[in-house]
């Protein structure tokens, strides 16, 4: 898009003068030939940057300007005058401007000025939006899902993000755990510092603690200068340790350290550091057992584990199942529209499998889908493990006529009512895939639902 620039000057001809410059740099111009009449552009338009003279009859050019940054902070304001002095440039630039030339000025002077300053503006815009769009995908919005365990999931976050309380994420691979840990950094007052992962489990055993805490120059061969560690490059904002439980024992004892102590030191390094971190944990093994089995320490449990959040497997969610199939579609297609991305029998084939790689394993069946082609998501771009998966029918208590006889069509009505209403609350209510739960067409899921009185439209 091109800039949009308001020159402001008293003097006409110097104002057409920057107009045509800047047309003819490709910039698209406005004039005012006062301070007020600037401000009423600005009213009604944004502008990218604003050039004004400094001595304008009426309101002043460093009126204007401390105007212009109180209403519109990320406007680019380039002072011009005639009569330049030092207290001037020190006042303007303390005010905001993005810098302040003397007239009579060179005509690439000008160009260069203006260049450099929407450059600067664009970044700053483009640091703001990745950063909104940072903080959108780790918010709550980040993670899907309407299911009751993933509303406790919100709950438990929304109590402890404000905390500094060391938090313990638990769950099988693949339910999102460090998804969660960013959405706890950036609902937090430390959301504006960094949030920083490590795997415990994929770094080895002879790197960890200079990957952790950093080392000291000459303090083992090949370490020519100082490196600061995790620890240091989340100061202020959050480590998140994933696979806590990989951890050697000797690591776990200097770790144990670090939170009881709120500092470290390097490798081979005298100083102590402190350590405004807060620290999230996670882990899809059973820390309590390897407490039991002593190949995780206790009181390194009890540290983690101040506050424990459980991020819920797939099949513990499955009514999560369609929004995830949205969400993950919207985000390896182009699609924009509003009709259904899953077919009815896809979907079915969904809900049956058991999902053993949970949350992960469903947004690769779907990237997989949209790789392939798939307009909307239906069996035939599913795998053969997932098409062909059959579940196991629920075994039945044993049924005894009683002795006084039973209404069989009331009894199978009720059956048949209580498996409706199970299918409307496991589907969120969505009709279409309520009837795909039971493998019926949507027509004869609606017939049911009126027989029994329960179809409101």
């Amino acid at each position: 898009m091109r800039a949009r620039i308001l020159v402001v000057d008293d003097e006409l001809s110097m104002r057409e003068f920057l107009a045509i410059l800047l047309d003819g740099e490709g910039y698209l111009v406005d004039q005012a030939e006062n301070a007020e009449d600037a401000l009423f552009c600005m009213a009604e338009q944004h502008y990218e940057m604003v050039i004004s003279d400094v001595s304008m009859p009426g309101l002043g050019g460093i009126e204007l300007l401390t105007r212009i940054k109180a209403e519109s902070p990320d406007t680019a304001v380039l002072m011009i005058t005639a009569f330049t002095t030092a207290e001037q440039a020190v006042e303007a630039m303390k005010l905001g401007a993005y810098d302040y030339i003397g007239k009579p000025f060179k005509v690439e002077e000008v160009k260069v000025l203006v260049r450099k300053a929407l450059e600067k503006q664009s970044l700053v815009q483009e640091n703001k939006r990745l950063k909104a769009e940072v903080q959108e995908r780790f918010s709550f919005s980040g993670l899907i899902g309407k299911s009751k365990q993933m509303r406790d999931v919100y709950d438990l976050i929304a109590k402890v993000a404000d905390s500094m309380a060391n938090i313990l994420i638990t769950g099988e691979s693949g339910t999102g755990k460090e998804l969660a840990a960013k959405a706890i950094h950036y609902n937090s007052p430390r959301k504006n510092a960094a949030f920083v992962a490590v795997n415990c489990g994929a770094i080895p055993e002879t790197l960890i603690e200079s990957e952790l805490f950093g080392h000291a120059k000459g303090s083992f061969t090949g370490a020519i200068a100082d490196r600061p560690g995790l620890f240091e490059q989340a100061e202020g904002g959050t480590l998140f340790l994933d696979e806590i439980g990989e951890l050697p024992l000797q690591l776990q004892a200097k770790l144990l350290r670090v939170l009881q102590e709120r500092e470290f030191r390097r490798v081979g390094g005298g100083t102590a550091l402190k350590a405004d971190v807060r620290i999230v944990a996670a882990s899809n093994r059973n820390l309590e057992e390897q407490v039991r089995e002593g190949s995780f320490r206790e009181d390194l449990f009890y540290r983690l584990n101040v506050v424990q959040l459980h991020m819920p497997s797939l099949k513990e969610r499955g009514e999560d199942i369609p929004a995830l199939v949205e969400h993950f579609y919207k985000k390896y297609s182009l699609w924009t529209g509003s009709g259904e991305v899953i077919t009815p029998d896809a979907l079915r084939a969904l809900f049956n499998y058991p999902f053993p790689g949970n949350v992960r394993e469903l947004e690769n069946l779907v990237e997989r889908c949209v790789v392939l082609g798939s307009r909307v998501i239906s069996l035939d771009c599913l795998p053969p493990s997932v098409r062909e998966h059959r579940v196991a029918a629920p075994a039945s208590e044993e049924l005894e006529i009683p002795e006084e006889g039973m209404d069989l069509q009331a009894y199978l009505d009720s059956l048949e009512q209580k498996l409706l209403v199970q299918a409307m609350e496991k589907s969120g209510g969505v009709k279409k895939r309520a009837a795909a739960l039971l493998g019926m067409t949507f027509r004869s899921f609606r017939y049911r639902l009126a027989k029994f009185g329960m179809d409101e439209e």
